[in-house]
């Protein structure tokens, strides 16, 4: 009788919250992780983000709301690893956790999705446009101050559903989140960064796991996507040296050209105010994560130059 030493491995557990697109997400990166040999299982949650809906985030405590129950069972042991819309993830993770994955981007710029109209442009003065995401306020406020933003909150699905009955004109989504949903034929138009600058990270994942399993960063090795992850470091690290919260409108999105990686950010007032701030800057020589942070602070530090002011808590 021939006797097998190896012993079959425990399933990995992707904790994921439960909303569509974050099943898709989470199944996503179950189907890559099983193809490469790995057993996997799926633990849904809702988190206090997906609860409270009737207040912005930047009131209730912020895009931590999205995580913190994720991290909760990562740290009791019920889960292995969590995936998250890195846009939500806080800039600053706490002790014990890590960014083990960042997977590669899917398209990082916000839509326009509206049953009547064709673009932005096309809506009549005064038209109701749905966000809740103070940087997209302040970009919309840019493009049309005549328009009239109203709070717009809940999964992707509950949001094109709120539209449909007719409470916006238009609202404005991430057009990643519609793309993997395969509702990119509701996309009315997508708007080009100079236009509205997304927010930093959008469209990418990541994958958060607790420090030291060097089991997990074998396993998600395969998946991580080197120029993203450069890419995505450089736009944290402008809003973590901006305060790292979503109190303030804030934009940062990089864009490469050959070996070169240009950074843009741009910063509004809150209350409206002032004109929006936009900097960038280019650098050939981001090939670790620590270059490409160092280009984030300093992109930050020429919006503070240009005005901009560091968000307190």
């Amino acid at each position: 009788m021939t006797i097998n030493s190896k012993q079959p491995t425990a399933p990995f557990v992707i904790a994921t919250r439960e909303s569509r697109l974050a099943m898709w997400q989470a199944e996503h990166v179950q189907a890559l992780l099983e193809a490469g040999g790995h057993s996997i299982r799926l633990l849904g949650m809702t988190t206090k983000g997906d609860q409270i809906l009737d207040r912005t985030l930047s009131k209730v405590g912020g895009k931590g709301l999205f995580v913190k129950e994720l991290e909760l069972a990562l740290e009791e042991g019920r889960a292995d690893l969590a995936v998250h819309s890195l846009k939500d993830v806080p800039m600053e993770l706490p002790e014990g956790f890590e960014l083990a994955c960042v997977m590669e981007r899917e398209d990082p710029r916000d839509a326009f999705v509206s049953p009547q109209y064709a673009s932005l442009a096309e809506l009549p003065r005064g038209s109701v446009v749905g966000t809740s995401s103070l940087r997209r306020q302040a970009l919309l406020r840019a493009l049309r101050p005549d328009l009239k933003i109203e709070p717009l909150r809940g999964n992707l699905d509950t949001r094109l559903r709120k539209l449909d009955e007719g409470q916006y004109a238009g609202i404005v989504l991430a057009a990643a989140g519609l793309k993997r949903l395969g509702l990119a034929s509701r996309i009315r138009h997508i708007f080009e960064p100079e236009e509205m600058l997304p927010s930093a990270g959008q469209g990418a994942l990541g994958i958060e796991i607790r420090s030291g399993r060097t089991d997990l960063g074998q396993a998600l090795a395969p998946l991580a996507h080197q120029q993203t992850w450069l890419t995505v470091t450089a736009e944290r690290a402008v809003s973590r040296a901006m305060g790292g919260s979503c109190s303030v409108p804030l934009a940062a999105h990089g864009r490469w050209s050959g070996n070169t990686l240009r950074l843009e950010a741009a910063w509004g007032d809150v209350a409206g105010k002032l004109p929006l701030i936009r900097v960038h800057q280019e650098s050939s020589d981001i090939t670790d994560l620590a270059s490409a942070d160092a280009l984030g602070v300093a992109v930050a530090e020429r919006l503070k130059a240009a005005g901009a002011t560091v968000s307190t808590p």
